[in-house]
Formats: C-alpha cells, structure tokens, sequence
C-alpha cells in the first residue's frame, strides 16, 4: 500500500459522494442501498460481497470522507458484528440471501449465548442441537438476550458433541426466531427498561444451511463473533445521556478540542464549573475517551484483517469504567438532588439512569472481569486461570 492509493481510494469516496448526495429531506433508505450496492459500507470486503477489495488500512482512511458529510451507513466491515460475522464464516448460499439485507438493517438480530449456567464461561452452554436431516432441532434455554423480542434471526451456540471437551463440541447457528418453539419472555432491568430478555427453545428448528463455520468448530465462530461485538460496545451506547455523551462518537476524530459539552454545560448551569475536582474530573474523562479513540482505531485494524483482536477487550473495558465515571460525576454535578427523580426532576432522573445503566456495558458481551482475564493473558502474557475440566469431555465435566 502507497500513498498514491489512499490518495486514490479517498478521491473516489469524495466523487462518489458528489455523485450521490444525501439531501436533508432525501430519501435515506434509498441512499443507504446505494452506498452498499456501491461497495462503501463495507469497503475492506471483496467486491463481490458488497465490497471495494480495499486493504483494511486504505478502507479506514476512506471513512473520513464520510464522516466529514456526517452521514451514516459506512464501516460496517468493523462496526456490524452481525454483517462481518456472516461473511468470514457462513457458506455462499447464506450470505446471498442475508448479507445485503444485514447492510441494509432490514433484518433484526439477537444474541443467543448466555445461559443461567453458561454467562461468563460460555464454552460451558448446555442448549442441545440434534441433527434431523437437512435440519438441527435445538432445545435449551438462553438469557440475556436484547433485543430478543423483535429479532427475525439469533446467532445461536449450541452442543453439539458431548463427548468432545467444552471448547470443541459446539456448532454456530444463524437461526430463524419466528417459529414455533421460541418463546421470549422479557426480564425488568434496575433502570425500568425491559431490553434484555429469556430465550426458551423447545424443539426449534435450524437448517444445516444455517451453520456458520464448521460442525464442532462453533467456539471459533463464537470468538469472532464477540470480538466484533466487544469492538461495538467499546464505541456505542444503549441509551443517550448526559453521562453518555461524555464518550460518543468515539469513531469520530479522536483529537476533540474540549471535554463532554453535556457534562460541561450541567457544571456551568449548577454553577460548579469553576470547582478544581469537577474540571479535573471532565478533562480526565475527556482523556480517557481521546485515548479509547485511538485504541479502538487500532483495533479495527485488525478485524477488519478477519481477526479475532484482544485489542477490542481494551476498549470495552475502558468504554465501562467512562460510563461508571460518567454516571458518578454527573451525580456529583447536581449534588443532594441527584438522590430524587421522576418527571419533576428530569436531570437528577437522568443521572441515576446514568449510573444505573452503566452496569449493561460492565456486564454485556463478557463481563469486565472476563476483559480483565483476556487482556492478562492476551496482551500482557499473564499465566493463564487455571482450567480443571479442560481436555476431558463435557459430559465428564461437574457442575454445581
């Protein structure tokens, strides 16, 4: 790769955007199918699945073009774990019916992993999937799942070889939810919000076409598949506030000049601005966030390459402890009265939903101990927790 071609790769990201102008009352949708019909949704991808066939290095110089025209839609060969999951590992077949519509957003996904004996230690799920032909029947029962209600789709793991040791012995699935034999039940979180939910599977049914990567091989699908998730997690939120902007947009130019505007503007309205610990606190916030910026830039790098990065660990992690921060700080700008809520105290309101929702980050897709243990190991070349059932079967294995 030269300079020449990100020189290149960049003028024709600025041509094609004069060629196709998203206009303020324009028609988004239509817009968005020719971005990926383009292949600039997903630039790094081979041209023939939605692609440029860019090197990842001159894919990511591409994105800021689009994000100078502030429009949205690009980089989903490192932001859409659903999209960039499907292509490294479903068969040609599959990826011809979903990956543009994935592109497109026209279909909802779900998360089928966690199990009540299975959150943190994944390799350790029980739902069982019995081959029946051209078909796999799945019985089981899954937790944690947001967006559970509304999704056309899971990515589903599953066992599949009991004999096999926990790691192996597992098949990925890209399952259909609208079936009988799925039933979702929301569960209430602390904030009020029902997002998460449980999954219950009583003989539901996937095809053998729906298999991502190879049968007994799902633990490897599974890894990349968190990894772009966790990459996601360490650069979005479930919900906007105050606290919340004091890290958004952490795609966006890492070097910003000032430190959260919300937060910023909550000091000079409750008239501690000029307090030393709440100035101190917001740049320290504002450089935790330009540095998880940078991180996250690294590690897009390497997933867009198809790799499973322990990079994006960095990231999540960081992206909890700002929320955590966030939270606290914002109830340490408005003082006594962050202890009340309700609609006649809407910022005090916020702020506990703030502080309360923070925990969804520390706890979704692996929890911060997890990202601890995998940054230990991973990145700092820590001995490894000690595994008791590793190499014996799963059947062999005891549970409490």
């Amino acid at each position: 790769m030269t300079e020449a071609d990100v020189s290149a790769a960049i003028a024709e990201a600025e041509a094609w955007l004069q060629e196709n102008p998203l206009e303020p009352d324009g028609d988004r949708d239509a817009w968005l199918r020719a971005l990926v019909d383009a292949g600039w949704a997903a630039p790094s991808w081979p041209v023939e699945e939605y692609g440029r066939g860019l090197s990842p290095k001159v894919a990511r110089a591409t994105d800021q073009v689009f994000r100078a025209a502030k429009v949205s839609g690009w980089g989903q060969d490192v932001t859409n774990l659903w999209a960039a999951t499907v292509i490294a590992w479903a068969k040609p077949e599959l990826k011809k019916q979903v990956l543009r519509p994935l592109l497109l957003g026209e279909i909802d996904m779900c998360l089928l992993y966690s199990e009540p004996g299975a959150g943190s230690d994944l390799a350790s799920v029980r739902t069982a999937a019995e081959r029946d032909g051209d078909e796999w029947v799945v019985n089981g029962q899954k937790v944690w799942t947001s967006g559970g209600r509304q999704a056309d789709y899971a990515f589903l793991i599953t066992r599949t070889d009991s004999a096999q040791p926990k790691h192996r012995g597992m098949t990925f699935f890209f399952m259909p939810m609208d079936q009988p034999g799925v039933e979702v039940r929301p569960l209430r979180q602390a904030t009020g919000d029902a997002r998460f939910n449980e999954v219950f599977l009583t003989d539901a049914r996937v095809s053998d076409a729906n298999m991502l990567g190879e049968y007994n091989s799902g633990w490897h699908v599974l890894t990349s598949a968190l990894a772009y998730e966790r990459s996601a997690m360490g650069v979005t939120r479930p919900r906007r506030s105050a606290a919340d902007d004091a890290v958004r947009d952490a795609t966006s130019e890492a070097s910003a000049p000032i430190p959260d505007l919300s937060l910023v503007e909550l000091a000079v309205k409750r008239g501690v601005s000029g307090d030393p610990t709440i100035r101190q606190d917001l740049m320290r916030l504002h450089a935790w966030r330009t540095l998880n910026a940078w991180n996250n830039q690294r590690a897009k790098q390497e997933l867009a390459k198809g790799t499973s990065s322990p990079v994006v660990s960095l990231g999540k992690l960081a992206m909890s402890r700002m929320l955590h921060f966030a939270g606290s700080l914002q109830g340490r700008i408005l003082g006594s009265e962050a202890m009340l809520g309700g609609e006649s105290h809407p910022e005090a309101a916020d702020a506990t939903y703030a502080m309360l929702n923070a925990f969804f980050t520390s706890i979704g897709g692996g929890t911060d101990q997890i990202q601890r243990n995998i940054i230990g190991e991973r990145i700092l070349g820590l001995p490894k927790e000690p595994e008791v059932d590793k190499g014996i079967p799963f059947s062999d294995v005891r549970v409490s």
